[in-house]
This record gives structure tokens, C-alpha cells and sequence, in this order.
């Protein structure tokens, strides 16, 4: 199986497709509505397969967490090899880096990280890990594959 689309609850789509394309840099890959159906819209990171359906809702996870609780584990993560040059792109551009107690990328052990959420609280980090991370990733891979 090979994931191919995931949605993202946006209160707006229009106003979540200009973030998504004018902030992020994705393209813009689905819009149509058939009669008495909701409209289906959709984003990808270019050059990538998985698209992100923009849903027009209210989300029922509550996506906000405590000061304390860093991102509270509830994100979707995109790899970068600079996470530094990125944030500087994306928070010149507008996306909001203040998510929890992180305001600006963090390095540990593993590499380094920064958090940054659209405009309806939906959180993403950037992940560069370095040569501890990528071995770390690539243990936990083989042990899955035995």
C-alpha cells in the first residue's frame, strides 16, 4: 500500500489554499465540486505524490497544547537537509513559528526541528536530522523489516 492522500480540516479553503500555495510553496493539484458534493481540493508539496485534501470543517482533535508540551506530538512532518535556511524562507513568508514552548528551530541529539502551525492551528515540523538521527531512523527500519 502507498499513501496517496491525507486530509488536513481547514475552516476556509480559499483562505487555506493561498497559505498552503503562496506560504508553503505547494501546488495546487485538485479543485471541482460536483452538484451536492463538497468541494474537493487539493495541495502536494512539489514533487511529491501525497496530496493534502483541504476538508472544509471543524476539527474534533483539539490541536492546541500546553506551553510546556513542545508540539505536543501532533504534526506532520516534512524532512529538510537545512531546517534553518526553511524557517527563515517560510517565517519571511509569513507561517507562524510559535507552537508550545517553540518559537525558533531547536537542535538535539537527534538533529534539528521547528514547528510552525496554519492558520487553523494544524501543525507541521521540519525535520533535519543528523548522522545520529539517520541512524537512528535506519535501525528502527530494519528492526521493523525483520
Amino acid at each position: 500500500m502507498k499513501l496517496t492522500h491525507t486530509p488536513i480540516v481547514v475552516s476556509n479553503q480559499d483562505e487555506a489554499l493561498k497559505f498552503y500555495v503562496d506560504v508553503l510553496g505547494f501546488e495546487k493539484r485538485a479543485d471541482y465540486q460536483q452538484p451536492s458534493h463538497p468541494r474537493w481540493l487539493t495541495v502536494a508539496p512539489k514533487g511529491q505524490e501525497v496530496e493534502f485534501i483541504l476538508v472544509q470543517g471543524q476539527s474534533k482533535v483539539d490541536l492546541c497544547v500546553d506551553a510546556d508540551a513542545g508540539s505536543g506530538g501532533y504534526h506532520v512532518a516534512f524532512t529538510t537537509t537545512d531546517c534553518l535556511a526553511d524557517f527563515e524562507a517560510l517565517k519571511a513568508r509569513g507561517a507562524n513559528f510559535s507552537v508550545g514552548k517553540y518559537t525558533k528551530p531547536v537542535r538535539q541529539a537527534w538533529g534539528t526541528s521547528a514547528y510552525f502551525k496554519d492558520p487553523d492551528g494544524n501543525q507541521f515540523a521540519l525535520v533535519q536530522p543528523n548522522i545520529i538521527g539517520k541512524v537512528i531512523t535506519a535501525v528502527s527500519h530494519l528492526g521493523r523489516a525483520s
